[in-house]
């Protein structure tokens, strides 16, 4: 989502939430025998420790961060003054079908992680509980939080709202489990129309922005400040939380993430 959704990208302007991580440094097992020089063994040597040590915080980051994602999207949802593009669209579906927002952004994210099968995406464990855990938080969160009608409660709740979900980015991008279903839309059409990312993720967002604001979903100053800020507190908080990688060879489950999708889907 947008929120979409994940490594310290770029300028996402200037290339694809991430899809060519550096390569690893060779493991400790991997150095070549004394007697040859510069050769490699026919076989990789065991994967560092820090690997298995990293999977358990990569986890926590993981789930931490779709659940504060869900959660800073509902108190832009209650602050009322504008949503981020894909939720704008989530909360025209909602009103138009009687859903609650969460629902209607599972049904979205399931749909669009169908789109990646034309364009090859691949999927990992970040990718498919994004369908979930953000659309769970936001409903729970929506429930928890009281309405609020006056503008000296609103402006500091979209402002919590944008500030947090730049932190919950960083969290989930930084865990490297694969991008959000909307930002392996983004990537994905990328690689196969050969148009750069400025421009797809431009179409999708003024297309999704334009179509759920026609069904009643909300589009405001949050949402110019959301677009403004949400790149530059992204791109802070995924140097906050980096993770060193895994050395190459690890099983652990996609960890290719596009460099520079900031949304998490």
């Amino acid at each position: 989502m947008s929120t979409s959704a994940d490594s310290a990208p770029a300028d996402p302007a200037a290339g694809s939430p991430a899809s060519n991580p550096a390569p690893s440094e060779a493991p400790p097992g991997d150095e070549a025998p004394a007697e040859s020089p510069g050769a490699r063994p026919a076989h990789p040597g065991p994967l560092r420790p820090e690997a298995g040590r990293h999977l358990p915080r990569r986890l926590v980051q993981l789930y931490a961060g779709l659940a504060l994602y869900g959660a800073s999207s509902a108190l832009l949802v209650e602050a009322g003054l504008g949503l981020e593009p894909w939720n704008v669209l989530h909360q025209g579906l909602a009103r138009l079908t009687g859903l609650t927002i969460g629902v209607v952004s599972i049904f979205v994210g399931a749909a669009v992680l169908l789109l990646w099968i034309p364009l090859r995406q691949r999927p990992g464990l970040g990718t498919i509980s994004n369908v979930f855990v953000v659309g769970i938080a936001m409903d729970g969160t929506l429930a928890l939080v009281p309405d609020t009608h006056t503008p000296a409660v609103r402006v500091p709740l979209m402002l919590a709202g944008i500030v947090l979900n730049g932190l919950a980015t960083g969290l989930y991008i930084s865990a490297r489990f694969g991008p959000g279903p909307r930002d392996g839309l983004m990537t994905g059409l990328h690689r196969r129309t050969d148009r750069s990312v400025r421009l797809v993720r431009t179409v999708l967002e003024v297309a999704v922005v334009a179509t759920g604001f026609a069904l009643g979903g909300t589009v405001g100053i949050g949402t110019v400040l959301y677009a403004v800020a949400i790149g530059p507190l992204a791109q802070f908080f995924l140097r906050v939380f980096a993770v060193r990688r895994a050395p190459a060879g690890s099983t652990v489950v996609a960890t290719g993430q596009p460099e520079g999708a900031i949304l998490p889907g």
